[in-house]
């Protein structure tokens, strides 16, 4: 078993840390500024524009649930080994009979 992390996997346990941080500060930023769901709403007059902020996240949302998928089938092994198909034969599934 392998001991110590390879490199690209080090790269990604950084950007994953560094969007959480970002993320977090965003969201902290925006409730300390007042910014709720009902209020932005509100500030969005045009409605074009409440589309693109519903529309937006939810087909980013998709794009990476694809992503995934498509990485999953790339690498060609399931998450969890399947069974082994047992192969039945003719002569050896009948029983004598006299």
């Amino acid at each position: 078993m392998q001991k110590s992390v390879t490199p690209g996997r080090k790269k990604l346990r950084l950007f994953a840390l560094l969007t959480t941080l970002l993320t977090g500060l965003g969201a902290a930023g925006a409730l300390l500024a007042g910014v709720s769901p009902a209020i932005a709403a509100d500030l969005v007059h045009e409605p074009n524009a409440q589309i693109a902020v519903f529309m937006v996240p939810l087909t980013l949302l998709v794009m990476v649930l694809l992503f995934e998928a498509a990485r999953h089938v790339w690498r060609g092994k399931l998450p969890m080994p399947a069974p082994v198909r047992r192969r039945h034969s003719v002569w050896t599934s009948r029983p004598n009979r006299r």
